[in-house]
């Protein structure tokens, strides 16, 4: 083998090691990747069915109920709500009227079973993307009481 060839084939080699190995990194980093969506976004059929993602805003006031280990509530941004179960133990910080982001799936019937569950960590908190949520449906709401 000549040298231009075997520089030609190192160089190849190389090309295709570094092709593979940013394959393996996107792929884990694409299984890894959690999506955040508002109750909002979930009625409309943005978040998907078979994957895990969050859902974030405020839980909604008288709506939790505790059995055993399962607590059931409900977050909303003030336009719409989804319904949460959760079993374990819940963050000191979790309160109604709080703000609250759940990561888990959403099953057939439109239900968000959550395998974690985050509470805000002080009273001025809210993740921006929970925030932007709660900002866009009070301007809704705004909208439609004018009308």
């Amino acid at each position: 083998m000549k040298p231009r060839q075997k520089r030609a084939a190192i160089i190849v080699g190389g090309l295709a090691a570094v092709g593979l190995s940013a394959y393996f990194v996107l792929n884990a980093f694409e299984s890894n990747l959690v999506f955040f969506f508002t109750p909002s976004q979930i009625e409309l059929g943005e978040a998907p069915k078979d994957r895990t993602f969050r859902v974030g805003g405020m839980v909604k006031e008288g709506s939790l109920q505790r059995v055993n280990l399962t607590s059931n509530f409900v977050v909303t941004d003030t336009a719409k709500e989804v319904k949460v179960s959760y079993t374990g133990i819940l963050p000191d910080l979790f309160k109604e009227g709080k703000g609250v982001v759940a990561q888990g799936k959403l099953d057939s019937s439109g239900h968000f079973a959550a395998s974690e569950v985050l509470a805000k960590h002080d009273e001025n908190y809210m993740p921006p993307e929970a925030q932007h949520a709660m900002d866009q449906a009070q301007i809704a709401n705004a909208t439609k009481s004018l009308k």
